[in-house]
């Protein structure tokens, strides 16, 4: 009788309550996302709707003020000039912000309007209070009375307008504005009483084209057409700077569909029939989110501490907005030398490739083997647009930015993996001709010399040391295919690092032309762009050899002396001049986490025995570098590297060296964490002893054994299985101190 009466209390409360054991809903990944991570500070993260890797990302857009702008949007401001298709993510430069629309009241007028003053314009106040962010959906009630809501499929937006009672409805299509950019051709027409056509041709960053269909759900009452801001009698118009005032009348609510292409209107058009022929805005927000969901739950993960699990998935977030899918739904887009391509993959831009090549990409070959062949055959069609691999391409143009050929680990990585999906020796031949191709800045000067003289390039061994990270990942594809004579060459080309070790100050010197060291020489002095070092001096590229810190452990007199000198770069202090890199940020001594060329260092302490210290380290950057707030993110975010440097090592380990597949371990902050394999098989890590509060390693089991290597390899995590952390308060000095337990380079 006890029994049943316990039974009829619980299914009545359940009742009462509105659920039942089956009614439950569990909350979905894209709920820990918080997007405003970032948005303040100088994460420079987008702010808006998209779904991953999409072409098309629709989000609200400021007055541009500099540098805190790139991505279009900053938390700090408070003036909306319009809602715009395209956006960066995380850069340190600005661009796009094309296609800019803005809802408005009352009069026709085309003015944006300036920060101080923006009385007679289009543009609104708003408040956050009255915004709303989450993964593929964006709202803001702005103080003009309007709501605008957004969410997007890969190549198409769909606005929802809610305009206020008793009002002139009106819509400005500003095609003059970018973000930091400037416009040098722009198209606009009306077809019908519901669509418009037009393109936005700019120069900033790259040079770029966007081509649009624009289509509503309510008649065009009219269309008035503006050069800049003088009103133009046709039906359509091509300038410089063209604008469009659309008025509805006074309907309550407009939906907007926004198409956009590389190459015409007509492949607009075609997009938006593909991706999105109905006005079903709800559905398409729900498919959006759910196409989150599906790539955030790659990574399943446990933590007692739920700030933990926010800052975890909205790093996955980060990690895949770029690259951005840039081709149409037929497979068409304009390559890097203004030619109409049609692709038999996926065509991929926007690689921040110096950035990605350390953590992103090797992420993507743990958990994104269903992108990462398109995005390498990507990179290879572009080189057969402009005779190298990429540098940092933007949606079809070259911007040569930052040193190395950063494409070339990237590719090395993939083929040393076993990674399908691309022509490798195709691959491999295109690496090749990249480094040796004699527009590539300096290579000549390698090829001749074996370094960059500082007197003749800027920058000279910044770049000559990138250079001889590809060139290792080359030797080593040379060596898996094989090639031996092309293996010789390039491990020589791998250590040209040496060339700038002066062992009298056992740091990285810059040599001149005539072989003589830099004179006078300060290490710690840092000058932006024009100076000796790419963003960061003479110390933090000290320990930029990730592709062989034994080698650098040796030149700098072996274990302890290698450790002295870490310990030394981590507490040193100076001033590195008023002329420094902005980016340089989070420092840690001279360590600067906010910047990726010291993303690997904290891990080179496994290199020399004492993993503890590695683990110490690495906690430090964890906690104080990556917060819940919105200048959570140290530096800019630089379309993933960041964020993938925080999942790797949350996860409790990191690949140092780009090119060789092994990961080595740091300080696992996750209490679990599976991840679900390309292939099938799942690879659970788990780390016991609240793990979150204490760092360091006391001992390994994997797959139920002892395990005594401070590192654990691509094969085996990919081969699926469980790797435990025991963790604890004090360090066990013990562990991965033996030589023939510490990662190494395999040259």
């Amino acid at each position: 009788m006890k029994k049943k009466w316990h039974h009829f209390f619980t299914l009545s409360l359940s009742i009462l309550l509105g659920t039942s054991c089956t009614q439950v809903t569990h909350p979905e990944l894209t709920d820990f996302v918080d997007p405003y991570i970032g948005s303040g500070g100088h994460g420079h993260v987008f702010v808006g709707a998209n779904v991953p890797f999409g072409a098309i990302q629709a989000g609200p857009q400021n007055i541009h003020k500099g540098w805190d702008w790139c991505s279009g949007y900053h938390y700090s401001d408070s003036i909306i000039i319009g809602f715009s298709h395209t956006h960066l993510s995380g850069t340190g430069c600005t661009d796009l912000g094309d296609v800019l629309i803005m809802p408005f009241t009352g009069d026709v007028r085309t003015r944006r309007g300036e920060q101080d003053n923006i009385e007679n314009s289009c543009s609104s106040y708003y408040s956050h209070k009255n915004e709303t962010v989450s993964p593929g959906y964006y709202s803001l009630l702005m103080d003009n009375g309007i709501k605008e809501e957004m969410t997007t499929t890969t190549r198409t937006a769909i606005h929802r307008i809610t305009y206020p009672q008793d009002a002139d409805h009106r819509l400005l299509i500003n095609l003059q504005e970018g973000n930091g950019d400037r416009a040098v051709d722009t198209y606009l027409k009306q077809i019908d009483e519901y669509t418009l056509e037009g393109y936005r041709i700019s120069e900033g960053w790259t040079r770029h084209h966007v081509y649009f269909t624009l289509k509503s759900n309510q008649p065009m009452l009219s269309v008035a057409l503006f050069d800049g801001d003088s009103p133009q009698e046709s039906k359509s118009i091509q300038c410089v700077g063209a604008k469009g005032v659309i008025t509805f009348g006074e309907v309550e609510q407009v939906m907007l569909k926004v198409a956009i292409s590389s190459v015409s209107c007509t492949n607009a058009a075609a997009n938006m029939t593909a991706e999105l022929p109905e006005w079903d805005f709800e559905k398409t927000r729900q498919d959006a989110v759910a196409q989150w969901n599906e790539l955030l739950k790659v990574i399943d993960i446990e933590s007692s501490d739920p700030v933990i699990k926010k800052i975890f998935y909205t790093a996955m977030y980060h990690t895949i907005i770029a690259p951005v899918t840039y081709c149409d739904i037929n497979g068409e887009f304009r390559g890097h030398n203004d030619s109409i391509i049609k692709g038999s993959w996926k065509n991929y831009s926007t690689f921040s490739l110096w950035d990605t090549y350390r953590a992103l990409h090797p992420l993507f070959t743990l958990t994104r083997q269903d992108v990462l062949p398109d995005m390498i055959n990507s990179m290879l069609s572009i080189h057969e647009q402009q005779s190298k691999l990429p540098i940092w391409p933007l949606v079809g143009g070259e911007t040569n930015q930052m040193p190395g050929y950063s494409a070339v680990p990237v590719i090395s990585d993939a083929i040393v993996k076993g990674i399908p999906g691309f022509d490798v020796e195709r691959a491999y031949k295109y690496m090749k001709a990249s480094t040796i191709y004699p527009l590539q800045n300096g290579v000549p000067h390698i090829l001749e010399k074996g370094y960059i003289p500082d007197d003749k390039v800027a920058e000279a061994t910044s770049i000559a040391m990138e250079y001889a990270v590809g060139d290792w990942g080359v030797a080593q594809v040379a060596k898996k295919l094989s090639k031996q004579e092309d293996y010789k060459e390039y491990l020589k080309r791998g250590k040209y690092y040496e060339q700038y070790f002066d062992r009298s100050l056992r740091l990285i010197r810059p040599k001149l032309d005539n072989g003589e060291w830099l004179t006078p020489y300060d290490p710690i002095e840092s000058i932006h762009g024009i100076g000796h070092f790419c963003e960061g001096n003479g110390w933090q590229y000290s320990f930029f050899v990730p592709q062989h810190p034994e080698g650098l452990i040796e030149l700098m007199g072996g274990d302890q002396a290698f450790i002295d000198r870490l310990d030394e770069f981590f507490k040193l202090e100076g001033d590195m001049g008023e002329k420094a890199s902005i980016d340089i940020s989070g420092l840690i001594g001279m360590y600067a986490h906010g910047n990726e060329p010291s993303h690997h260092v904290a891990y080179l302490y496994a290199y020399a025995g004492q993993q503890w210290k590695t683990a110490e380290t690495v906690r430090y950057i964890q906690k104080n570098f990556y917060t819940d707030g919105i200048d959570g993110i140290i530096g800019n975010e630089d379309c993933g590297q960041m964020s993938a440097w925080y999942i790797l090592s949350a996860m409790g380990f990191y690949q140092v060296n780009p090119s060789n597949g092994i990961f080595v371990f740091g300080s696992p902050l996750l209490d679990k964490a599976i991840i679900n394999l390309p292939n099938g098989k799942t690879f659970t890590i788990t780390a016991t002893n609240d793990p979150s509060n204490n760092p360091y390693i006391q001992s390994v089991l994997f797959n139920g054994k002892e395990y005594t290597k401070a590192y654990i390899t691509y094969e085996d995590i990919m081969n699926g299985g469980e790797l435990q952390f025991n963790m604890g308060e004090t360090p066990n000095k013990e562990f991965g101190a033996a030589n023939e337990n510490r990662p190494v380079s395999a040259i």
